[in-house]
């Protein structure tokens, strides 16, 4: 069971860089360390009849400084993704307690969700769908041909409501001849309770668990 909502009620209000680093630092200091050693045994005891050649002293001082700025390069790095990390958190944490427009799972508790469709292309009629946490079609209403907010009342047509739970939704048209047209994912806010950061993407955790990629998210607005 849906209910038409009047007039547009929508409203609008980082990354931390992926790294292997430990085991590879490690590594890459241990090279530049044993390098250093060997370097300088090598000149401690090189023959002074025979003394090495210019030309491959400076090739090796080459490498000696390629390998010194490979590790000062990924000492930076290290920095940097530390830095962009705190800051990704920092921004997003105060998307805590806010509401999230997303197409993704929104839990259910009793409480009817506002749903904002997204018609197809030049529908002659419209239906509002929608699924369970586990991508099963439970519920199917007829819905205006508007991008009208709409009220979910998360009822049966028994009359019995659905179980808690995750629900997502997508609106389906038919065209003027007859056939049926792309589905269209429909949006809906949740609050959110948490943020995280996920390799290059952080993720925004609404209440009841689902989760989404943070720049997903379209537009924000105050918690209820």
């Amino acid at each position: 069971m849906i209910t038409p909502i009047p007039g547009n009620a929508t409203a609008a209000t980082s990354a931390t860089v992926a790294s292997d680093a430990p085991q590879a630092d490690a590594v890459l200091s241990s090279d530049f360390e044993t390098f250093i050693k060997m370097l300088t045994t090598q000149a401690k005891y090189q023959d002074p009849m025979e003394p090495i050649d210019n030309s491959e002293y400076a090739a090796q001082l080459a490498q000696f400084s390629m390998v010194e700025q490979q590790v000062q390069s990924n000492d930076l790095l290290k920095a940097l993704a530390t830095q962009l990390g705190s800051g990704g958190i920092g921004q997003l944490a105060g998307w805590i307690g806010m509401e999230a427009r997303t197409t993704g799972p929104v839990p259910f508790d009793g409480s009817p969700i506002t749903v904002l469709p997204t018609p197809p292309a030049n529908p002659t009629a419209m239906e509002l769908v929608v699924f369970d946490a586990q991508g099963r079609e439970v519920d199917r209403n007829p819905l205006p041909v508007s991008d009208d907010p709409v009220l979910w009342a998360g009822v049966q047509q028994s009359g019995k409501p659905f179980a808690a739970g995750q629900y997502s939704f997508s609106v389906e048209g038919e065209a003027a001849d007859g056939s049926t047209l792309p589905s269209k994912a429909a949006a809906t806010y949740a609050r959110i309770t948490e943020v995280q950061t996920n390799g290059t993407d952080p993720q925004v955790v609404f209440n009841g668990g689902a989760q989404v990629s943070a720049s997903s998210i379209t537009a924000l607005r105050e918690g209820a």
